[in-house]
């Protein structure tokens, strides 16, 4: 998983978490609001919620928030309603790139991300031209400050994990099929090792090595799709070159 650990790596080093932390709430409110919508408010019988309240709890987000988007989903508070959409494109080098969108209004979104993948010397595919090259899996990060190594492998593996990666900085990045990411959720949960980004994502089962110049017109297709106000996901299988690192 080292294209992914060096992609978080650098979004970690720009301080893209705090430089985005309205960015953050957005996203995070509109997850809890289509959870609560397709799974009920109540946090407890509704896995996708839950994990979504934990992520916001992690980012300190205010309590009064989290109750609105859950009322907003529930319809017991106006609100808009948001369409899941996913799209597919091919970056610079040919790097395949999935895009998770919530929107109200698709007729906006899809020209506007199809702009961004052409602007950045990429472009939109068709669904299912790079779906295939990506594994459904649950992806954690957990900061190295808040735990030791050894202690978060024996919680994690015993509650269900598949791997725990260190390459990442600040982080470790734990992965977990499907099935398994509740109870690895609850278990760091118990534990109290608090969570960073706690999700299910498309995550590459090979990654893609390009060279310098095209891994930085990647790394701006990232942003510039990340920035956008209906993206909550994006998900690549490039591997940043090792020179990159050592520049940042």
């Amino acid at each position: 998983m080292s294209g992914h650990s060096k992609w978080s790596t650098i979004k970690h080093k720009k301080g893209a978490a705090d430089a985005k932390r309205g960015k953050i709430f957005t996203r995070i409110l509109k997850e809890m609001t289509v959870a609560a919508r397709m799974g009920g408010g109540d946090p407890a019988g509704n896995p996708r919620l839950r994990a979504a309240v934990a992520e916001a709890k992690a980012n300190n987000m205010p309590k009064d928030n989290i109750d609105r988007a859950i009322k907003r989903g529930t319809g017991e508070l106006e609100g808009l309603t948001y369409e899941e959409l996913t799209y597919e494109g091919y970056g610079p080098g040919g790097v395949a790139v999935m895009v998770e969108t919530m929107t109200d209004n698709t007729n906006r979104t899809t020209p506007e991300i199809r702009h961004i993948f052409e602007k950045a010397g990429g472009n939109m595919g068709t669904p299912g031209s790079v779906r295939f090259q990506f594994e459904r899996k649950g992806y954690f990060a957990v900061e190295k400050s808040a735990v030791g190594e050894d202690r978060l492998m024996e919680v994690a593996l015993e509650a269900g994990a598949d791997d725990l990666q260190t390459d990442d900085a600040d982080v470790y990045e734990i992965y977990s099929s499907p099935e398994n990411f509740e109870q690895v959720r609850e278990a760091l949960e118990k534990n109290k090792i608090p969570t960073v980004e706690a999700k299910l994502g498309q995550i590459p089962s090979n990654f893609v090595t390009i060279d310098e110049a095209k891994s930085k017109s990647m790394m701006r297709l990232m942003e510039m799709l990340d920035d956008h106000e209906d993206v909550q996901n994006v998900w690549t299988n490039f591997d940043v070159p090792d020179e990159m690192m050592e520049n940042e």
